[in-house]
């Protein structure tokens, strides 16, 4: 008998809030324990994606994966700015390092800003950001905006 899918999306995040399994097989044999059974890896994997769900260091220093706060926009205040790692230009782009899987995250946060706060967009990968600067005559400034949003690099 399959469990209503509404019940292992909620077991699903309440496993991840733990913030102590580094695997998607971890998470389907956690899941697996509650008593949801036939809980694939790829399974896992669209629910990862789906939920925006990244890999980041817990509080004991492992990567894991968790939940990105709840689907309101991001802030700097927010603990994101602990997985940006290097921040630097080359006088045209801006250039953001992210611990694995948390650059498109950033950069969510990222594009919030307007060209008149000198970020014209950015592209996001695993670990990595480029941002096209409103200006690059201006490239200082958008580097010392972007630095102050993640102030602990």
């Amino acid at each position: 008998m399959s469990q209503p899918k509404d019940e292992v999306i909620k077991a699903f995040k309440e496993i991840l809030k733990a913030e102590k399994f580094g695997s998607q097989t971890e998470i389907a044999n956690a899941l697996n324990e509650l008593g949801f059974e036939n809980v694939s890896q790829s399974k896992i994997s669209r629910l990862l994606s789906k939920h925006g769900a990244v890999r980041a260091r817990n509080a004991k220093g492992q990567m894991v994966y968790c939940l990105p706060p709840e689907f309101g926009m991001p802030t700097a205040k927010s603990p994101l700015k602990h997985l940006v790692l290097d921040i630097v230009h080359n006088n045209v782009m801006v250039i953001i390092r992210t611990s694995p899987g948390a650059a498109q995250l950033i950069a969510r946060l990222l594009d919030s800003l307007s060209p008149a706060d000198g970020v014209l967009g950015t592209i996001a990968g695993d670990d990595t950001i480029f941002i096209a600067p409103a200006d690059v005559s201006n490239i200082e400034a958008t580097l010392k905006l972007v630095e102050s949003l993640f102030d602990n690099v």
